[in-house]
């Protein structure tokens, strides 16, 4: 699963996601890329799970470009733990997604697999997506 080597700072606050993408809104390597419409925090399980699903209907052929990073730590408590002592644990590590950010791209393929494809990693992401190509620009 994707994850930062290291960072400068082991725990962050939660901090707000508002306003739209202001950089990767735009098709840059595929012809097919799947668009975030609403703000989310992406899981790194989430962004696996929808590669495995689009490389597996692929068959491996074509290629994918993964254009998100989880790179926010998610802090967690274990559970059954009285409040207080202090800040949880690194629980798991998210993307924050704003609206109009390409998380996917895909290339080499028909445009029936592709769409397909970006349908089911679609079903994996908590956030509501569009299917997009670059004759749309």
């Amino acid at each position: 699963m994707l994850q930062p080597k290291r960072t400068k700072f082991r725990k962050q606050f939660k901090g707000r996601i508002h306003g739209l993408a202001k950089g990767g809104s735009d098709i840059n390597f595929g012809q097919w890329a799947l668009k975030a419409i609403e703000p989310d925090r992406i899981n790194a399980r989430q962004i696996e799970a929808a590669r495995r699903a689009m490389t597996r209907h692929m068959k491996r052929q074509g290629r994918v470009w993964i254009r998100i990073f989880p790179d926010v730590p998610v802090t967690a408590k274990p559970i059954e733990v009285r409040m207080g002592k202090g800040k949880g644990s690194i629980d798991r590590w998210v993307a924050k997604v704003k609206p109009g950010r390409i998380m996917f791209e895909i290339d080499g393929v028909d445009e029936v697999t592709a769409k397909e494809a970006l349908r089911l990693a679609a079903m994996k992401m908590s956030v509501k997506t569009r299917i997009i190509t670059r004759e749309d620009w």
